[in-house]
């Protein structure tokens, strides 16, 4: 890992921020790529439905390289299909600073969440070329695969792979609704970019970066509630993600005795009734989900006999998500009547906080330019939460219109995307000077 970089106030930063590198930024430019992108998937709704790995993700990945190749930056894929966009510094072997984010979105999302931190972070680095400006670092910009997990879970593969927090092959077997499994897909997709060249997984080298950086949507509601510009990102709450698979007996609807079926999905009820119970938070802090069902046979007249269901449990504090996600496999199997269960772990990730260096750039950067900004935690998970082990870290957020998210109504002005990616496009600057 790169050496420590100094910390730098915000007079400082004031001093050392060009002033043609936020007039560089292209406001109209940056929000017509995005509508750009927003065609590649669109659902009713100004929605966007585009899942990692599919032709709708390769159309994406070709328009974003098209514009990265016109403006000057070389591409380059690893394993995992992530995409690295770089621009070159004045000291090619020094560590680089990597910003981005991912591509793919939810299957009834919106047009900001994930895209727009790789747009910013692909203007931010045009703003700095256009402003004749020279960098001592390079910069690379990344995409990561499959953040969101809303094809194959869980999300953030791509940059779990590529830090070490998890092998390459751990989610080969992992299947969508339709039966293509995880290693599948990516095969076809790394074929059919066979042409990119290709670059080894991981901060291996040089290629260990300096620091990262991730741009986007707030996903909440407190910077638009305070009439704030900027949320500067400190950390991220942690995350457990559960299946439960329940295996019942299948009967006729109309005949079988209430009393003496095995029915998969009243046992659901209950176990879902149990588990509300055990993650009530009067604090409203604790942040519990079952967000997926499958029935089985799923037909109208006959008692289910499967049920799987997802359980995403979420909490700031390591101990309350330790306490409350090792209970969930006790309380199933104390909530069943008439069924089987079976409980399986299948993402973890820690609560996270960030190294002080580019929460306090990031901060700098909106004082400089004027922009109000507050320092604030991430609820929801982000692959930068997987750069914190291998690099100082960060996350730059902009107000989310109603705080609403992963939903076609999902939408920040370009003014206020604008806003973001000049602090981004400083930050970037600022830390590839170091």
């Amino acid at each position: 890992m790169a050496g420590p970089i100094p910390r730098r106030t915000a007079s400082t930063m004031t001093n050392r921020v060009p002033p043609t590198l936020p007039a560089a930024v292209d406001e109209s430019r940056q929000w017509a790529r995005l509508m750009g992108m927003a065609m590649l998937g669109e659902i009713p709704g100004d929605g966007v439905d585009r899942a990692a790995l599919t032709l709708l993700d390769r159309q994406a990945r070709r328009l974003l390289i098209e514009w990265a190749t016109e403006a000057g930056l070389t591409v380059s894929v690893d394993e995992m299909n992530n995409l690295f966009l770089r621009h070159e510094g004045l000291e090619p072997g020094a560590a680089p600073v990597l910003t981005g984010s991912h591509m793919d979105s939810q299957p009834n999302g919106g047009r900001f969440d994930g895209i727009w931190g790789v747009v910013a972070a692909l203007e931010a680095v045009q703003a700095i070329r256009d402003a004749g400006l020279t960098t001592r670092r390079p910069i690379e910009v990344v995409a990561w695969t499959n953040e969101e997990g809303g094809r194959f879970a869980p999300g953030c593969m791509g940059s779990m792979a590529w830090s070490g927090h998890s092998a390459s092959t751990t989610w080969d077997g992992v299947a969508d609704l339709h039966g293509t499994t995880f290693r599948a897909a990516l095969e076809e997709q790394m074929a059919a970019e066979a042409d990119l060249p290709r670059r080894p997984l991981g901060p291996v080298g040089a290629a260990r970066p300096s620091a990262y950086i991730e741009a986007h949507i707030e996903q909440g509601p407190l910077l638009e509630a305070d009439m704030l510009d900027i949320g500067v990102v400190t950390g991220i709450q942690g995350s457990r993600w559960f299946v439960v698979d329940v295996a019942g007996r299948s009967d006729h609807a109309g005949t079988a005795p209430v009393s003496l079926r095995q029915d998969a999905v009243q046992e659901m009820v209950r176990i879902v009734n149990a588990l509300n119970t055990l993650t009530h938070d009067p604090a409203d802090v604790l942040r519990f989900t079952v967000g997926r069902v499958e029935v089985h046979p799923n037909t109208s007249n006959s008692v289910a006999d499967r049920v799987r269901f997802t359980i995403d449990l979420r909490h700031p504090d390591a101990d309350i998500l330790r306490e409350k996600g090792d209970a969930i496999a006790g309380t199933v199997q104390a909530a069943l009547r008439h069924c089987t269960a079976t409980v399986t772990e299948r993402f973890t990730a820690m609560p996270t906080a960030f190294q002080e260096l580019v929460p306090d750039a990031v901060e700098a950067a909106a004082e400089a330019l004027g922009l109000r900004s507050l320092r604030m935690a991430s609820g929801a998970f982000h692959d930068a939460q997987f750069l914190v082990p291998v690099c100082p870290s960060g996350m730059i957020f902009v107000p989310s219109r109603g705080g609403i998210s992963h939903h076609p109504s999902e939408y920040t002005s370009p003014e206020q995307l604008a806003a973001g990616t000049r602090v981004l496009a400083a930050t970037v600057w600022d830390l590839a000077n170091r």
